[in-house]
């Protein structure tokens, strides 16, 4: 076989062995084999995979001792089936990570062994400069880079037939796209590396929206990218497709490798009827680490190893809502609003619950600076929590959202955009603009740009006359930088007689369409009974 990691450097190719020259035993984390895993259409395919992790198969100790249980305890078991490896498909995103059984390994395909390390960067002498004096030492940030392609790439020429055509009044505090400049913080740069993806109007907000900042009784905030971990590539070290690739096949924007390179701990978790698959690695007590399936009590969130102890907790829970405050109910979905300095316990199982689903995020023991605002879908047998989205009681960037997410069982349904949209009613009633805390991940970014292209497109449909960038945005409560970003994706601008006009063409308008056709959910601002909540300074003091 050939090496499948590209030979880009002055180090030497890896190393391949023969099938049928090695053993289980021999095989070594990083590297490279070839495993059986079901194929889409139902046959067994043979797929290339990097090991991760290695372990002897583990023993559920709260399984009963049934006569199955003693016989897999056997000491007379194949050295395959006694060890499990945790691996990452070639070319398949992160979230398809799992653990896998030694006898699914093929000894007779070649293996690749892991390339050498580099070895380390010669430190400057002293007193000479990493970087010549007076220049940034990260890239130009990607917003400016798309304002001006953007207006480069606009055509002088007429605009086309049946296409809208607003013009940019000058009260816009953001009247042309050449001229934007918006100084990105650092936390936003990995958001904006990924702004120049293709948008898919049809991503549905179904997807997992996950961009909370801080779930239950930890904050999910910002993972730190200090000098430890990899520092992200230069924009231009990347084309679009390359940009695409890595977005899918990582399913995370984060840089933090250390983060990435956690090995998921559980397999399954089943929360009420559904059992689902856990995407990622969260902080689970150690002795629930590695069960085959652990049971989550969907209305309080507690965790147990056994379904014999989750239905003894059920005779004794009585928690059939959210332990908080309803203030939207239309049809069958309701949105409680939850305090994470009253409800502690109710916010640490919420957030160990959201880890298994966030990659890009990172958990600290304080949610008492967070507000949750959970959506549950409602029967005769209680409040189902469908997904959530948290919110800083005072955000100094002006989030409206730090950490959102749909529970992956209830995915692909526009559940997503629903809770995008609430939390702008939100904003609206506050009358501020928002935007969601940065980084976002894969789905979340798809789930925000499909519902930022589809009310702003709505607009300008609806609007009759000039409009501004800032009138778009006081109309939507979506900050400049957001209109801005949605109208270069979908290559609204145009430049016409000295003039910066929005442009709606039959691409966009078509896409539109097809959009409404699909009848989805969407929040009544009538039915919400909420007035923003005010705290007092001691309120809001922290981890005192």
């Amino acid at each position: 076989m050939s090496p499948s990691t590209p030979n880009d450097g002055p180090l030497p190719p890896p190393v391949i062995t023969p099938g049928g020259t090695y053993t289980l035993q021999t095989i070594s984390v990083g590297c490279k084999i070839y495993i059986t895993r079901p194929g889409p259409n139902g046959k067994t395919e043979e797929r290339l995979a990097e090991i991760l992790s290695i372990r002897d198969k583990p023993v559920n100790p709260y399984a009963r001792r049934s006569k199955e249980v003693k016989e897999e305890e056997a000491d007379n078991k194949k050295p395959e089936e006694k060890l499990e490896f945790f691996v990452h498909w070639d070319q398949f995103n992160k979230r398809l990570d799992e653990w896998v059984s030694g006898t699914r390994i093929l000894l007779h395909r070649d293996l690749e062994w892991p390339r050498p390390k580099a070895p380390p960067a010669k430190k400057a002498p002293n007193g000479t400069p990493k970087a010549p004096p007076g220049k940034a030492p990260r890239t130009n940030n990607l917003l400016k880079a798309a304002t001006s392609n953007a207006a480069l790439g606009a055509s002088p020429a007429p605009t086309p037939q049946h296409s809208q055509i607003f013009s940019i009044s000058r009260a816009s505090p953001s009247p042309a796209p050449p001229s934007l400049k918006r100084k990105v913080p650092h936390d936003e740069e990995e958001d904006n590396m990924e702004e120049s993806y293709d948008f898919d109007a049809d991503a549905d907000g179904d997807m997992d929206v996950d961009g909370d900042g801080d779930l239950e009784t930890f904050d999910l905030s910002l993972t730190d990218t200090g000098p430890d971990s990899q520092e992200a590539p230069p924009l231009s070290a990347f084309s679009k497709e390359q940009e695409i690739e890595k977005l899918r096949t990582s399913g995370s924007l984060t840089q933090s490798v250390s983060e990435i390179a956690r090995v998921k701990n559980l397999n399954r978790l089943q929360i009420g009827k559904h059992e689902v698959e856990t995407w990622y690695f969260s902080p689970y007590p150690k002795e629930y680490a590695h069960l085959p399936v652990l049971y989550i009590c969907e209305f309080c969130l507690s965790f147990f190893p056994s379904p014999f102890m989750l239905s003894r907790h059920r005779q004794r829970c009585n928690l059939l809502h959210p332990p908080g405050n309803e203030i939207y109910r239309h049809e069958d979905i309701s949105f409680f609003e939850i305090d994470g300095k009253r409800q502690l316990s109710w916010c640490r199982n919420l957030s160990l619950l959201s880890k298994c689903f966030l990659d890009h995020k990172t958990l600290y023991y304080d949610v008492t600076p967070f507000m949750y605002y959970v959506m549950v879908i409602r029967d005769s047998a209680g409040c189902h929590i469908i997904g959530y989205f948290s919110k800083e009681k005072e955000s100094a960037e002006n989030y409206n959202v730090a950490c959102i997410l749909t529970l992956p069982h209830h995915q692909r349904h526009g559940y997503g955009k629903l809770l995008i949209e609430f939390s702008y009613e939100l904003s609206k009633k506050e009358g501020k603009l928002g935007s969601p805390e940065k980084p976002l991940s894969d789905l979340g970014l798809l789930s925000y740009r499909a519902y930022w292209s589809e009310v702003i497109v709505e607009l300008l449909m609806e609007w009759e006359g000039d409009i501004s960038i800032d009138e778009v945005a006081q109309k939507t409560s979506v900050t400049h930088a957001d209109v801005m970003n949605t109208c270069i994706t979908l290559q609204l601008f145009k430049h016409y007689k000295g003039q910066h006009l929005i442009v709606l063409n039959n691409t966009v308008l078509e896409r539109h369409e097809k959009l409404r056709k699909k009848n989805r959910r969407r929040i009544h601002p009538e039915n919400l009974r909420w007035k923003p909540p005010v705290f007092t300074r001691d309120q809001l003091r922290f981890g005192w």
